[in-house]
């Protein structure tokens, strides 16, 4: 999924703001520090679900047959790539 780099900061400060409401978190750095580690693991995260959908695609494109994108065929098969691409990327964490 693409996010605009605003909406990544938003994001970061909703998260940041809700930890600290939280009131077992307590915060060892300051808050724009965490809310900048927030913005490079959610960076980090998108980033790595684009590779999955790229390689996910491939394995599709690489069919023998043409399979068009928008039919159920293309859609299951998506699913399911896309899930072994995301089983494999959590095993290798």
């Amino acid at each position: 999924m693409r996010l605009s780099r605003e909406k990544i900061n938003l994001l970061s400060h909703q998260v940041t703001e809700k930890l600290a409401s939280i009131d077992v978190v307590d915060f060892i750095e300051d808050r724009n520090t965490i809310r900048l580690a927030v913005v490079d693991i959610l960076t980090k995260w998108l980033k790595k679900e684009e590779e999955i959908d790229k390689a996910a695609r491939q394995k599709i494109e690489s069919q023998k047959r043409t399979i068009p994108e928008g039919s159920a065929e293309w859609d299951i098969l998506y699913r399911k790539y896309y899930d072994e691409e995301m089983r494999n990327m959590l095993e290798g964490l």
